[in-house]
C-alpha cells in the first residue's frame, strides 16, 4: 500500500506532526507499562490533603498542605500567563472543586499526574506575575508540612524577560509499549486507543462531578479488552491509567508502531449557556472545520498540552510538506471510509448527534501515514448521555458497534490487497 512505502520516508524527517519535537526518549528497556507498573507497586506517595489561595492583586500566595516534605521546582509560562509546580508523585486527596475558582493573581488552577513519578501543579494567571519564592515549611505546632508558592505582580516586560533564567523540568515522552522485537515478530494489524485527556487534564467535567478522563478511559479498556479477545489484532494503548500523555506522544506511539488505526476516545460537553445538545458525533481530519461546534471542539481539544503546562513558543516548523500531503490523501480516505462505517454500526445502537460526521483540526489526528478517527461518545452536559455513558450495559453495546467497525474496516482493506495483487 501507498501508506506503508511512504511510512519510513516520514519517519526520517522526524515525527514533526502534531506538536513538535520532544526531549529525550526513554531506554526501550523501559515501556509505559513498566512504569505504570513500578508507580502501581507502591502506593507511599506524599498526600496533600488541602490547598488554598491567599492575598491580592499585588501578591497572592498559594498553600499545599502535606503530609511530608517534598522538592518542588516552578517556572513560569506565558500566552497564556501560568506558574508550574513540578512535583514527585502526590496523591492529591483534595475535594473535587479545588481549584475552580481564584484569588488575586491566580485565576484557578488545576493539580495531577503529568508522567508516573511526577505529578504538577499549573496556576492560571490574571495578569504577568513572578515566581518570588517556593519553599517547603517543616511541620510545626501541630500544622502539616505545606508547599509554599508565593507570587507579585509584574508587568509584561518583567514577565518575559524573567523566563529566560527559568529551569523547566521537562516530561518524558511516551514510547510504543511493546518491546520492537514483539512488535516486528506480531504481524496483526495494530490499534491504538487513545482515550482523551489524563492526569492532571480532566477534559470535560459533569455538573454531578464526573470527569472525562475517567469515562473515556473505562470506555478505551472495555474497548482494548475486546479486540484482545478476538485475537486479530495488536492493541496499543496511549495511556492505560490516569496519566497525562501530551498530543504530540499520542502520535508518535501510532507512528512508531506502524498502527494501522488510531482511534481517539472523548466525551464532549457544551458550555452553560449554550444550550443542549446529546448524541455520538465521529470526526476525522480536515484544515477546515465542518461547522462552528466542529471548531470549538477542536480547539478545546488542542489546549491539551496547554492545560498541562507545557510550553508551546518553541514548536518547529513542519517541513516536508509535499511528502506529508502526498501520504496525507490516502491517510484521509482511509479515514473517511472508517468514520463511514462506525456511523453505521453506531447507528440503532446509542443514540447519534443530529450531524454524526463532522470533521475539523485536531492535532491528535495529524499522523500523516496512520487513518485515524476521533469519537466523541456523547455529552456529559446532558442528563441522558451521561446516564448511558456511565452504564456498563450501554458500554458493552458501544463497544460492540466500535470492535465491528474496525472489522469491517480491515476486512475491506484486505479485500482491497488482495485485488490490487
Amino acid at each position: 500500500m501507498a501508506i506503508r512505502s511512504i511510512h519510513m520516508a516520514l519517519l526520517g524527517i522526524g515525527f514533526i506532526v502534531a506538536g513538535g519535537l520532544l526531549c529525550s526518549p526513554l531506554a526501550r528497556s523501559e515501556t509505559p507499562q513498566d512504569a505504570h507498573a513500578a508507580v502501581a507497586a507502591s502506593s507511599d506517595y506524599p498526600r496533600a490533603t488541602e490547598a488554598r489561595l491567599a492575598g491580592d492583586e499585588r501578591q497572592t500566595r498559594f498553600i499545599l498542605e502535606l503530609d511530608r516534605k517534598i522538592e518542588p521546582r516552578t517556572f513560569a509560562l506565558a500566552d497564556p500567563y501560568r506558574v508550574v509546580v513540578d512535583l514527585p508523585q502526590v496523591n492529591f486527596q483534595l475535594p473535587p472543586t479545588s481549584g475552580q475558582s481564584g484569588r488575586g493573581l491566580v485565576k484557578a488552577f488545576r493539580f495531577g499526574l503529568v508522567m508516573p513519578g511526577g505529578s504538577r501543579i499549573v496556576m492560571d494567571l490574571t495578569r504577568p506575575a513572578m515566581i518570588d519564592k517556593a519553599y517547603v515549611l517543616d511541620a510545626a505546632n501541630g500544622q502539616p508540612p505545606k508547599l509554599v508558592v508565593e507570587l507579585s505582580g509584574t508587568d509584561r516586560a518583567s514577565f518575559l524577560r524573567a523566563l529566560t533564567g527559568d529551569s523547566r523540568a521537562e516530561l518524558r515522552p511516551a514510547t510504543a509499549p511493546d518491546s520492537p522485537k514483539a512488535a516486528s515478530d506480531d504481524k496483526r494489524p495494530v490499534v491504538v486507543v487513545d482515550p482523551g485527556h489524563g492526569g492532571i487534564d480532566n477534559g470535560t467535567v459533569a455538573a454531578t462531578g464526573e470527569t472525562e478522563k475517567a469515562i473515556v478511559l473505562d470506555f478505551a479498556n472495555a474497548l482494548r479488552d475486546r479486540l484482545e479477545k478476538s485475537g486479530k489484532y495488536r492493541v496499543v494503548m496511549t495511556r492505560s491509567d490516569d496519566t497525562f500523555v501530551q498530543l504530540a506522544d499520542r502520535v508518535k506511539i501510532a507512528r512508531n508502531e506502524s498502527a494501522a488505526l488510531f482511534v481517539s476516545i472523548h466525551a464532549d460537553a457544551l458550555p452553560r449557556n449554550e444550550g443542549d445538545a446529546q448524541g455520538a458525533t465521529i470526526y476525522t481530519l480536515s484544515n477546515t472545520a465542518s461547522d462552528a461546534e466542529a471548531a470549538r471542539l477542536a480547539e478545546a481539544e488542542n489546549r491539551a498540552d496547554v492545560i498541562a503546562g507545557i510550553d508551546l513558543t518553541e514548536e518547529p516548523t513542519d517541513v516536508a510538506d509535499i511528502l506529508i500531503d502526498l501520504a496525507q490523501r490516502e491517510t484521509k480516505m482511509f479515514s473517511n471510509n472508517f468514520a463511514r462505517l462506525l456511523m453505521g454500526e453506531m447507528k440503532g445502537v446509542v443514540r447519534l448527534h443530529k450531524g454524526p460526521l463532522k470533521s475539523a483540526g485536531f492535532k491528535v489526528l495529524k499522523a500523516p501515514d496512520v487513518p485515524s478517527v476521533l469519537v466523541e461518545l456523547g455529552y456529559v452536559s446532558n442528563k441522558d448521555d451521561l446516564h448511558h455513558l456511565l452504564a456498563d450495559d450501554w458500554r458493552a453495546k458501544a463497544v460492540k458497534s466500535v470492535s465491528q467497525a474496525i472489522d469491517a474496516f480491515f476486512a475491506r482493506r484486505m479485500v482491497s490487497a488482495h485485488s490490487a495483487n
